[in-house]
Formats: C-alpha cells, sequence, structure tokens
C-alpha cells in the first residue's frame, strides 16, 4: 500500500465527513472486502479490500471508492486505485431522471513504461426508467484518455423480505465497449473491444439505524475481448474471463 496516497485519501474523507455535518447533509463510509476484483469483465485482481466514503446532499453524490487488492495483483497497475467520483440527478417526474457524473480512475504505481496509465478520466450520462419497482438505467461513459466509450444497461428489483426485515436486491447489467488508446505510449496505437455481464444479487441486514450489513453475490463475465496494434492480427485478452465474486461489506451512515 503506498502510504502517502493512503494518507492523502484519510485526509480526504475526515474533511469531506466534517463538511457534510457542517452542512447536514448525510456520509456514507463503506469498508468491503471481495474474493476478486471484476471491471467489465476483466479480472484485474483476486482478494481485495475496497474501502468507500460517499457524501450525498439532495440530487448531489460526491464519493471515492478505492481497491487495494491482497493477492494476485496485476503488475503495475492494480495496487493501489483511487477513483473520486461525482453525479447529480435531474428529476425528470416521479418514474423518469437524468444523471450525468464522472469517474477519475487513480493507479499511482502504475508502471508507464509498460504501458499502464497512472489516470484516466471518464464523463458519463445515465438515464433513470422506474415502472412497476423495475429500475431500468441505460447508461454511456467516455474515457477521455483511453479515447473510447462504454454502452451499459442496467435493471435493478428489490424483492422486500419482511419477516427478516430486510430485502433481496437484484441486479443484471449488460455493456459494450471500444477503446482507441489502451496502452500508454505505444506506437501504433493499441485498441481493445469487447462485451460484459453480470448477474448478482445482495441481502443487507440492518445493525442499527445508522449501519447496516451487506452480503453479496455475482457472476460476471468478459467475451469477444480483444487487443489489437495496428496492422498486426487481434489477440484475445486472458483477462477477460467469467468469475464469480463474493462481496461482504459494511454500511455507516453519519
Amino acid at each position: 500500500m503506498n502510504i502517502r496516497i493512503t494518507s492523502v485519501l484519510c485526509s480526504a474523507l475526515a474533511l469531506l465527513v466534517a463538511s457534510a455535518r457542517a452542512d447536514g447533509t448525510s456520509v456514507v463510509v463503506t469498508p468491503a472486502f471481495v474474493n476478486q476484483y471484476m471491471f467489465r469483465g476483466a479480472r484485474l485482481s483476486g482478494p481485495s479490500l475496497e474501502p468507500s466514503v460517499e457524501v450525498d446532499s439532495g440530487n448531489f453524490a460526491l464519493g471515492v471508492w478505492s481497491n487495494f487488492p491482497i493477492k494476485d495483483k496485476v503488475p503495475g497497475q492494480s495496487d493501489p486505485e483511487i477513483d473520486p467520483y461525482g453525479s447529480y440527478t435531474f428529476t425528470v417526474n416521479e418514474s423518469v431522471s437524468i444523471a450525468p457524473g464522472f469517474t477519475w480512475y487513480n493507479y499511482p504505481n502504475a508502471d508507464t513504461n509498460n504501458g499502464f496509465f497512472k489516470s484516466t478520466f471518464e464523463p458519463n450520462i445515465a438515464l433513470n426508467y422506474t415502472v412497476a419497482g423495475l429500475k431500468l438505467t441505460p447508461k454511456l461513459y467516455y474515457d477521455l484518455v483511453l479515447k473510447g466509450p462504454t454502452y451499459e444497461f442496467t435493471a435493478a428489483y428489490a424483492i422486500p423480505l419482511k419477516d427478516l426485515g430486510s430485502e433481496l436486491d437484484w441486479i443484471a447489467t449488460a455493456g459494450t465497449f471500444k477503446i482507441d488508446d489502451a496502452a500508454k505510449g505505444a506506437s501504433p496505437s493499441v485498441k481493445n473491444w469487447g462485451d460484459y455481464y453480470l448477474f448478482g444479487v445482495s441481502l443487507p441486514f440492518a445493525i442499527t439505524r445508522e449501519s447496516k450489513l451487506i452480503v453479496g453475490f455475482a457472476y460476471t463475465k468478459g467475451s469477444g475481448n480483444f487487443l489489437k496494434a495496428g496492422s498486426s492480427p487481434k489477440v484475445e485478452n486472458t483477462a477477460a474471463v467469467g468469475r464469480g465474486v463474493v462481496t461482504l461489506s459494511y454500511a455507516y451512515t453519519f
């Protein structure tokens, strides 16, 4: 773990919590553990710690998500990953909303000599439509550094479990992406494209009024994921695999 980056992150979180308390907004702090880190159908590391913090004020959300792999690390890239993000939701009516946002991906220990980027920036926009409790969300991302779009569609539905005082939160996601500059400094540039999907369910357990324990499982898989440099033949990305991901997290709201 990079001590300097961790110290900066802790300081930033402390400022966010203090600011939120002063303004009367809410802060959600969520330490989490996953048995492996998957991103858009690609396996980026094995067991990992994934702490996050989010400040919510009305329709505005600002947070920091991070990944600290415990083993099976991607050489030169994934230790750690620290991603500030934000969004603002514009409500159209009780069923429809539009949410522009961004994610700023940071890999402070990335080996740029081997084609890794230390930072990329990805604006996004989502359309949320809810009907009969089913939330449908088409979403468009565009990475300004990697130079390519990701198109994603998500469906989410919650089934109440009144006897347990909880609910089953189901989610399904399908996406496709095409990147024109996947390797830093490569000439000719390296293109990367592929598809992915995810099916998952999570079960929250209330511990106190302010806190809850969340257990989740998802199966996600990448397919048709290839890399291609110039006129060279395309090469299959071996990081694109199918895996089951177990998540255990604890969310505390200030």
